[in-house]
């Protein structure tokens, strides 16, 4: 069977969720499956790590993205003959339809659901093409069973049973690693010399960004140790608003805002974190509360949307709505020692369901269902 994948993601989208779930998938299902062979279209370098015996690397450009999605993809896969054609970033890119074999992931419909938190550009885009793409789809991929729910809301009229739940899970760099490293890690880079809260990801109004703030200004003096407020996250728009308004504040030495950081930190973050703060209003999965739970760190997260479906009761779940529950969860947590165990303890063995070995071999039962059919 050969499979083609859309795999610019893995350098167009990096460092976010959809960036995160193509490389992953990929990297994996080139080692789970030596049968069929992959051909894999890629943006940019660094794809030496996925040249492989059952493996192809077709490269394209950054530039002119309309011409490859509506003429060169199309054109490719009907002159290789492939049986699957497989867009992991919610579809955008598709022009034209297999037939019975294209297979896209929708990892959320936040432009359905929030329009106000994406760019207008964006938005356009999505709602125009999204009906298109899932029409075109013979198979579809969502992350979690409230992205399903979603989908079958806005398109009630395609088949449930061709919608597929298959989750995400945390790379293994993400593992429990010695404190006093970490610590000491953290001290060169950043000069973090004091216990502290954590926020990573995006600073879009979904993320609720600012509810973490206004929480953290009002438990300070409740914590029986004096902490930071750690924030990592790419520092524009939002987030450079975000940044301007705190230093403008009392708090300005007491939360510090990192900017970009490498996948490669973050395991040192969310090792040494008192507490993990991720009060998302809608998330089609949520990576960060898995990634901080397979380090050991308690998560304080969202009663919301799909985030439940991760963490269960590994984790302290609140209204995201909720400062106050927000102010409570984060002193529950960080002046009681034994509760911070638990929840770490509880995390580890949550964490330990989820694989990316897992998510590529049931995206392998997709590609082979629709073989079959």
């Amino acid at each position: 069977m050969k499979i083609a994948i859309d795999a610019r993601g893995v350098t167009l989208y990096k460092g976010t969720g959809i960036g995160t779930y193509t490389q992953a998938l990929i990297k994996n299902l080139l080692e789970v499956d030596s049968k069929n062979q992959y051909i894999l279209f890629w943006c940019g370098s660094e794809y030496k790590a996925y040249e492989k015996h059952n493996s192809e690397i077709v490269l394209t450009s950054k530039k002119h993205q309309r011409f490859f999605e509506a003429n060169y993809f199309p054109e490719y896969n009907h002159k290789k003959n492939i049986d699957i054609y497989h867009v992991p970033q919610n579809g955008l890119g598709i022009e034209h339809s297999l037939g019975q074999r294209c297979i896209c992931t929708i990892h959320d419909l936040i432009p359905y659901l929030m329009p106000e938190t994406v760019g207008k550009g964006y938005l356009k885009n999505f709602l125009k093409k999204m009906p298109q793409v899932i029409e075109k789809s013979n198979s579809l991929i969502t992350v979690s069973n409230y992205s399903k729910e979603d989908i079958m809301r806005f398109f009630p009229w395609y088949p449930e049973e061709d919608i597929h739940v298959i989750p995400l899970a945390a790379k293994e760099i993400f593992k429990p690693l010695d404190k006093k490293i970490c610590s000491s890690k953290l001290y060169d880079l950043f000069k973090i010399d004091k216990p502290f809260i954590l926020y990573l990801g995006g600073f879009s109004p979904r993320k609720n960004v600012r509810g973490v703030i206004n929480s953290f200004k009002k438990i300070y003096n409740s914590l029986k140790e004096e902490h930071y407020l750690v924030i990592g996250g790419a520092l524009k728009d939002e987030g450079e608003a975000l940044y301007n308004e705190v230093m403008k504040t009392a708090f300005g030495d007491k939360i510090k805002f990192l900017g970009y950081l490498e996948e490669k930190l973050l395991p040192y973050l969310y090792n040494s974190c008192s507490a993990f703060i991720y009060p998302s209003f809608y998330e089609g999965f949520g990576l960060p509360p898995l990634e901080a739970m397979s380090c050991g760190a308690p998560v304080i997260t969202s009663n919301t949307t799909s985030i439940p479906e991760v963490v269960a009761d590994a984790g302290i779940l609140v209204n995201p709505s909720r400062e106050d529950e927000l102010s409570e969860a984060l002193i529950k947590v960080i002046n009681n020692p034994d509760l911070s165990l638990t929840l770490s303890r509880l995390g580890l063995e949550r964490s330990q369901l989820f694989s990316w070995n897992n998510t590529a071999l049931k995206t392998l039962e997709v590609y082979n269902s629709k073989i079959i059919k």
